[in-house]
């Protein structure tokens, strides 16, 4: 179990998890954060109110979030061999993590974005401000702290489905575990595997949860 070689593979793999988990919040973030901030301006009672662009976007978002990850990852293959020109490994992993992560991530910010007050944003449109820098200076502004814990959850659950890869020869962690815990019955290997994740996922959220406690000090 303790051998130099396994040792390796175990940091080696628990590289690779850090590396599919943040790249993948990052680009989950690039498309899920417009989305959500669509899907709030476009509500019923967002700043600019429109059914059709909401309704599709809504069912777009409902649709990819109900399909489990692991058929996820397997209905992208085509697309992940397209983009990254193969099926497996940690690079590969992230284009179904960014899928699964980016209807995910919408939500939370739609949510975080409708927690800010209502009487700050008629404020706002009240001196004239445009949708741009009610979007910029209000809404994303007043949220952040709730957005910043959002990151927080979303890291945790990409790092979940990071591990859920390994079934498939996503790479990582979650790799290991199977080829090694499962398949070669190394329980020691898999209780390794478990432990690593569950201190990543604590220092993770530690540290995203602190971040929000100063930020939220410095708004107070």
């Amino acid at each position: 179990m303790w051998s130099k070689d396994m040792i390796m593979m175990l940091v080696e793999g628990t590289g690779d998890t850090l590396y599919m988990t943040l790249m993948s919040t990052l680009f989950g973030y690039i498309l899920g954060l417009p989305m959500g901030i669509i899907l709030t301006i476009t509500d019923k009672d967002g700043i600019r109110p429109h059914a059709a662009v909401y309704k599709v976007l809504d069912f777009i978002v409902n649709l990819v979030r109900s399909i489990p990850f692991l058929i996820l990852l397997i209905l992208v293959i085509p697309l992940t061999r397209a983009i990254v020109g193969k099926s497996y490994g940690s690079t590969a992993t992230i284009v179904p993590l960014v899928i699964a992560a980016a209807p995910f991530i919408a939500r939370m910010v739609e949510s975080s974005l409708k927690e800010v007050d209502k009487g700050v944003i008629e404020a706002a449109q009240s001196m004239g401000a445009g949708t741009f820098t009610i979007i910029w200076k209000v809404l994303l502004a007043e949220a952040r702290t709730s957005l910043l814990v959002g990151v927080t959850i979303a890291t945790g659950t990409i790092l979940g489905y990071s591990a859920m890869a390994g079934t498939v020869g996503g790479g990582g962690l979650g790799d290991i575990a199977i080829r090694y815990g499962y398949y070669r019955y190394q329980s020691d290997v898999m209780i390794v595997t478990i432990v690593i994740l569950v201190v990543l996922v604590q220092i993770l959220q530690g540290l995203g949860m602190m971040i929000s406690k100063k930020i939220d000090r410095r708004r107070a």
